[in-house]
């Protein structure tokens, strides 16, 4: 009788250390999810402010070349 309990007691604690374990690793690779969902959003923060400082560096260039070109065409308009 005694060798019955201490069976259903070893498979419980078996049981349980088995669930914790599992809880654990889950937990492990949720954080790690988290880790790689974050270096993927810093990355593409990072991208994403490289492109606006490209499209401010073009938009400088852009504007004065445009205005030129305005410019150039009101003065042939006011020839005809």
């Amino acid at each position: 009788m005694v060798e019955v309990a201490a069976a259903v007691v070893g498979a419980a604690v078996a049981i349980g250390a088995s669930g914790i374990g599992s809880f654990i690793r889950r937990d492990d690779e949720a954080s790690k999810a988290v880790v790689r969902l974050t270096a993927a959003v810093e990355h593409i923060a990072g991208e994403v402010s490289l492109l606006r400082t490209e499209i401010k560096d073009d938009r400088q260039e852009l504007y004065p070349r445009l205005n030129a070109i305005e410019q150039r065409l009101a003065k042939l308009e006011g020839r005809f």
